[in-house]
């Protein structure tokens, strides 16, 4: 299929079936996490058919990285909870496994650790059945879902990096580069510290646990 064929299918699966499939799937997490401290936002959606079909158009060594890719792209719905700290990413964490026993489970993170750039923890899950709409069309329904953790500063610097990097029609200059990769380093940074400043503040005394 070439990749306007497959914006055309995908874009039938999205319109009838999914975006209706991730708004259930919000409300499910925010049902599973209502009584988990510093949840600042629970969020889902469908993947956009542009995107979906820039995707399945990849290549890997000469080769189409996805040969089925209704089947193998695995992010066609997709979550994100963000969190107010980085101590509230394992919490998030264990309830994720514990309900929905991840087939994937990585943190995301530069593979240079002089280098700053995307954070963020991703879990791959099987779909629950009971997030599936009774209108959806059982050929649409993906068989596994994207979860993604974030603090509220990878998740700011994430959507802002995305609306610079590769929203825009120009290639940034190395100096716009620079600013970027700065930006990056004080969202890691300030992380650090609020972590470390909750840490050293204790137990929360409203809510009986750690803050």
């Amino acid at each position: 299929m070439s990749e306007i064929d497959v914006e055309s299918a995908y874009r039938q699966r999205y319109e009838r079936s999914l975006k209706a499939l991730a708004i259930r799937l919000e409300a499910h997490l925010c049902d599973l996490f209502d009584e988990v401290n510093h949840i600042d936002r629970i969020s889902a959606r469908a993947k956009d058919p542009r995107r979906f079909a820039e995707k399945a158009g990849k290549a890997e060594n000469g080769r189409p990285k996805y040969m089925h890719p209704f089947e193998e792209i695995q992010d066609q719905v997709g979550a994100r909870i963000t969190v107010l700290y980085e101590s509230d990413v394992p919490v998030v964490e264990e309830v994720l496994v514990r309900y929905f026993h991840p087939v994937e489970n990585l943190q995301r993170a530069p593979e240079d650790s002089a280098s700053f750039g995307y954070f963020g923890h991703h879990l791959v899950v099987a779909l629950p059945p009971d997030v599936v709409p009774d209108e959806a069309v059982s050929e649409d329904v993906p068989q596994f879902v994207e979860i993604q953790i974030k603090t509220a500063f990878q998740h700011a610097w994430s959507e802002t990096n995305h609306d610079i990097a590769y929203k825009s029609d120009a290639d940034l200059t190395p100096e716009q580069e620079r600013w970027l990769a700065f930006a990056a380093a004080q969202a890691w940074g300030a992380d650090k510290a609020i972590n470390e400043l909750v840490a050293d503040l204790g137990p929360d005394p409203e809510e009986g646990s750690t803050r």
